[in-house]
């Protein structure tokens, strides 16, 4: 994409200062830009990289008010962080392609819509829906009577297991498994195990954006939910029957024990473990390697430790204990002086 600063300012609803013809076709670091790129600055911190920049154009803050002597185009908005992102999609966007490669495998009854793609060494199994202009990258598996909605992106690697459903606009990375069996099994009196059949399946609304790695475990009946604009990172582990409520944002590395219910818009940090057959609040924001035992009830809650307590009252406890050592040391004093 090549584009001038008035047109990018046209798009972007802001205005220019400088040479309103300039080009510039890809985006870069504010102290790495070269001729032909633009950079943004939002954060104070980095201001001193506007005055050096070899940036063709610098995004800025309408408020922006330069201290030096500045050799690029300014380009300035209301939002600099919201206008990177719109452009950073712009030159990140990948050409669709159409069509079923004759190196992959269509099931009986399967309909893939005539925009959609399947890449090389994929399997679609039967009587599998494939919407209008998803894109099915190499190597991906996709089990009998899966259902998958409109502009989806499925990345190299991807397992879907049968009759889970993926809605509209969603995309999964490499190595997601969506459906793998949830981990139930019965004791038996001789200290073996046996399986409990997942008759379930997973459902992942409209909007949603797996990880790399991610696993999302089939319902032993019902469905395990991933609710409308939720977004896992890489490497999340998520149980049976779980429902995440939408527009919640969860961090690598956080498991999800069975039938936990998430709540929405919450934001749940690395390296979380949250136990089953709980409730986690709406708005609720976890701190990361924090352990969730109990039903969390305050919606907007802020929450910090293993097991976890509010977090204003983490950081006071911890003040308390970084002091433990002399604590220590001075009631040892105290005796000897008394004694």
């Amino acid at each position: 994409m090549q584009i001038s600063a008035k047109k990018l300012a046209d798009l972007l609803g802001g205005t220019v200062e400088g040479d309103e013809e300039v080009l510039i076709s890809k985006a870069s670091k504010i102290e790495e830009a070269q001729v032909g790129s633009i950079a943004f600055l939002s954060n104070p911190k980095y201001e001193s990289f506007a005055y050096t920049t070899n940036a063709s154009i610098l995004l800025v803050a309408n408020d922006f008010q330069p201290k030096e002597a500045l050799k690029t185009t300014l380009v300035r908005v209301e939002d600099v962080y919201k206008s990177v992102g719109f452009l950073l999609q712009q030159f990140g966007q990948q050409e669709k392609k159409q069509g079923v490669s004759a190196k992959a495998v269509v099931g009986e009854r399967s309909k893939v819509a005539s925009n959609a793609y399947v890449g090389h060494f994929s399997i679609v199994g039967d009587d599998v829906k494939i919407g209008e202009g998803a894109q099915i990258d190499t190597q991906v598996t996709i089990g009998d009577n899966v259902t998958i909605g409109a502009n989806v992106r499925i990345y190299p690697g991807v397992r879907v297991y049968k009759e889970c459903v993926i809605g509209d606009n969603c995309i999964l990375h490499s190595n997601v498994i969506i459906g793998s069996d949830g981990f139930g099994f019965a004791p038996n009196p001789d200290g073996t195990y046996s399986k409990i059949p997942q008759i379930g399946n997973v459902i992942l609304e409209d909007d949603v954006e797996v990880g790399s790695n991610t696993t999302i475990d089939r319902a032993t009946m019902g469905s395990t939910i991933i609710r409308k604009g939720a977004k896992l990172d890489n490497l999340l582990m998520i149980a049976h029957n779980v429902e995440v409520g939408s527009n919640t944002v969860i961090a690598a590395q956080t498991g999800i024990a069975g039938s936990t219910k998430v709540g929405a818009n919450c934001k749940i940090g690395g390296q979380v473990g949250i136990v089953g057959h709980i409730t986690i609040a709406n708005g609720t924001m976890i701190q990361a390697q924090s352990g969730i035992n109990k039903t969390l009830k305050e919606e907007n809650g802020k929450w910090y430790g293993s097991p976890a307590i509010k977090y204003i009252d983490f950081l006071k406890s911890f003040a308390f204990f970084r002091k433990l050592p002399k604590i220590d040391e001075r009631i040892r004093n105290l005796e000897k002086k008394q004694s």
